[in-house]
C-alpha cells in the first residue's frame, strides 16, 4: 500500500441505509469509550480475533458485509468502531494502537479501514489528515459509501467538523498481525462501551 488506497461506491446504498440504522440504534452506542484525542465523537467497540468472526456474526450481522469486504487476509486481531462526528467534533493526531490496553508491546495495526457511512453533503471539515512523520502524506475529504484502507503506523487526525446540525458517521477497523504470544493477550471477543445501561 502506497500510504492509502480509496474503493469508492464499496456497497449497495441500501445497505449504507441499514448499517446507519443499526448502529445509531444500538444500545452500546454512547459517549466514545476512546482516549482523549477523540474530542466531542460518539461510538463503542469491538474487539474480536478472526477466529471469533462467528460470535460477531451472531452478535452484530450488520457488520458482516464490511467485514467480509475490509478485512485482511494477514491479519488476525481487530478493533472495529463505529464513530460519529457532530457539530464542533474533532480527532487529534495520534497513531492507532488501541490493543495496547491488552497487550502493552503492540505494534501499530497493519492496515486501518474506515467505511464513510453517512456524510452530509454540505460537510465544512470532518477531512482526514494523514502524516508519515513530519510530512502530509493525505487530506481525504470523506464522501459516503467510500472505503479507505491506510498504512497502520501513520500519524492520522480529522479536522473539526464546523458545519451547523452535521452528524459524520464512520466504521473504523484496526487490523493487527500479531504473533501467537501477542494474540494470547488479546480477548477472543469483547465489548467496549460507556452505555450505562446494556
Amino acid at each position: 500500500m502506497s500510504y492509502y488506497r480509496v474503493l469508492s461506491n464499496a456497497f449497495p446504498p441500501q445497505y449504507l441505509s441499514e448499517l446507519r440504522g443499526q448502529i445509531m440504534a444500538c444500545r452500546y452506542f454512547a459517549v466514545n469509550n476512546l482516549n482523549r484525542d477523540f474530542v466531542g465523537t460518539k461510538g463503542f467497540s469491538v474487539v474480536f480475533q478472526r477466529s471469533s468472526l462467528d460470535e460477531m456474526s451472531r452478535c452484530f450481522p450488520f457488520f458482516i458485509p464490511y467485514l467480509r469486504v475490509a478485512l485482511q487476509p494477514t491479519c488476525n486481531a481487530f478493533y472495529l468502531n463505529p464513530l460519529l462526528l457532530q457539530t464542533g467534533s474533532r480527532v487529534d493526531p495520534h497513531i492507532d494502537r488501541s490493543l495496547r490496553s491488552y497487550c502493552k508491546a503492540i505494534e501499530p495495526p497493519a492496515t486501518v479501514s474506515v467505511l464513510y457511512v453517512q456524510v452530509p453533503s454540505a460537510l465544512n471539515g470532518g477531512e482526514l489528515v494523514l502524516r508519515d512523520r513530519k510530512h502530509q502524506v493525505g487530506c481525504i475529504r470523506p464522501q459516503p459509501n467510500t472505503l479507505l484502507h491506510f498504512q497502520g503506523d501513520l500519524t492520522h487526525s480529522v479536522k473539526e467538523v464546523k458545519s451547523p446540525q452535521a452528524s459524520r458517521l464512520s466504521l473504523v477497523c484496526e487490523q493487527y498481525s500479531l504473533t501467537t504470544d501477542e494474540l494470547q493477550e488479546i480477548p477472543e471477543f469483547t465489548i467496549e462501551t460507556r452505555a450505562i445501561r446494556v
